[in-house]
């Protein structure tokens, strides 16, 4: 009974980062399992891994942002807005102006913080509510779009659309697989070996308790596992495919932001900003500047996800945004934040953003009409945070409770009882 409690802490919804990031993984695969079963094994084929990847990558990237506006207490409507924005702005520029592709990214990624300086002044030192500004800004920037566009559609050049479209080059040896595909999951697995290591080195140096080796193997294992999985699928694809350019884009931009949540002053003037904002400016916190920056860092990631889906579409046109940030919203609260703000996990809101991207992508492999796929993709995000939201109250397992268990506050403490008299003096002080 013991190996099986160990196993349960340590494995299932420890307290480590380790085990939270491994129930992340197991919760992901078995979303995936079962469209794999609803679909006759369709879903973990090579090419709709890499078509789920291409296609969804731009919602995964406003979700990093979106996540962290969440957990600072605010909301942002805009972001599909800004994105169809940028992406018509460069678009023309390289279209009217000859600007190389190079300079095109950088003048979009500049669209946007501008954009997030803009909206983020009005909310953090005017006082506007972020809900107000942003639905201001997706009315502005939208008409701003087919303003400039005169709604009607502007293809890119070639080399721009490597950022949405490429896949990574085919080098070295004929091996069967895309060597750098190969050469990813091989770094990763040696990642998570060495943050293991130093996991539990540190936890050793710190005289805490450490997970049995053996429930560590077996987390080690299966996370290998499914890591060797996926790079095998991802390179394993149709020549000229293999992890998509915008693939790397966003596995980059989760290591950076998941560092920055996690293990900076910054990132933790973010939650506390959530947590209590008022609390947090009387610990020194400047909240104009974290409200300002989160804002501003929306719009710049709102920019990029536009320019990836222009690319991936070779030309941007005035339907290009729509929705997105319903998308990236119920990313982020699918994947643990709170509604209040204070909570949440760049991992979480990931896994969040594939279970919306899996249900897409296995409702359209069993053919169900884009109607009935939008009806069903709400009721599961109701039924799936109320389910979870009930069986916290509960006492029972929780998977958003498991996630954002970390970063919880812990419960007040009981009143200690008072103290019996002990001598006469006090007996005669209390009845007196």
């Amino acid at each position: 009974m013991s190996r099986i409690s160990d196993l349960q802490k340590n494995l299932f919804g420890g307290t480590t980062s380790n085990a939270r990031q491994f129930g992340m993984i197991s919760t992901l695969v078995a979303i995936v399992l079962l469209f794999q079963i609803w679909t006759d094994g369709l879903t973990l084929t090579s090419g709709n891994l890499i078509a789920v990847v291409s296609q969804y990558s731009y919602i995964l990237i406003l979700a990093i942002g979106m996540l962290m506006v969440i957990v600072a207490g605010h909301i942002d409507l805009s972001v599909g807005s800004v994105a169809a924005f940028t992406g018509i702005v460069v678009a023309k520029a390289m279209q009217e102006y000859d600007l190389p592709w190079p300079l095109g990214i950088a003048l979009g990624l500049l669209v946007g913080a501008a954009i997030g300086a803009w909206q983020g002044f009005w909310v953090a030192y005017i006082g506007v509510p972020a809900f107000i500004v942003t639905l201001a800004g997706m009315l502005l920037f939208r008409g701003g779009n087919q303003y400039i566009g005169n709604a009607d559609t502007v293809p890119v050049p070639e080399g721009f659309r490597k950022i949405g479209a490429g896949f990574l080059p085919e080098v070295g040896p004929d091996t069967g697989y895309n060597n750098l595909t190969l050469l990813l999951g091989v770094a990763a697995c040696a990642g998570v070996l060495w943050r293991e290591w130093t996991a539990r080195r540190t936890r050793r140096e710190m005289k805490a308790d450490l997970a049995p080796l053996w429930v560590t193997g077996i987390r080690l294992a299966v996370m290998f596992g499914v890591i060797v999985f996926a790079t095998l699928r991802f390179a394993g694809g149709r020549i000229g495919t293999s992890l998509p350019i915008s693939g790397i884009i966003l596995i980059v931009l989760v290591l950076a932001y998941s560092h920055y949540t996690r293990n900076t002053i910054g990132g933790r003037h973010i939650y506390a900003v959530g947590g209590n904002a008022r609390a947090a400016e009387l610990s020194g916190v400047k909240l104009k500047r974290v409200n300002f920056l989160v804002m501003m860092n929306m719009s710049v990631l709102a920019a990029l996800a536009g320019m990836i889906f222009v690319a991936r579409s070779s030309a941007s046109g005035p339907q290009d945004g729509l929705s997105w940030e319903l998308d990236a919203i119920a990313a982020v609260f699918i994947g643990g934040a709170a509604v209040s703000g204070g909570l949440g996990t760049v991992s979480g809101s990931i896994v969040g953003g594939l279970v919306m991207a899996l249900l897409n992508n296995g409702l359209q492999l069993e053919g169900v009409g884009s109607d009935m796929v939008q009806i069903i993709k709400g009721l599961v995000l109701l039924l799936a945070v109320a389910f979870d939201v009930y069986n916290k109250s509960q006492g029972r397992f929780s998977i958003i409770g498991a996630l954002t268990r970390p970063f919880r506050r812990d419960d007040p403490a009981a009143p200690a009882p008072p103290a019996a008299p002990n001598s006469d003096a006090d007996k005669a002080r209390i009845a007196g």
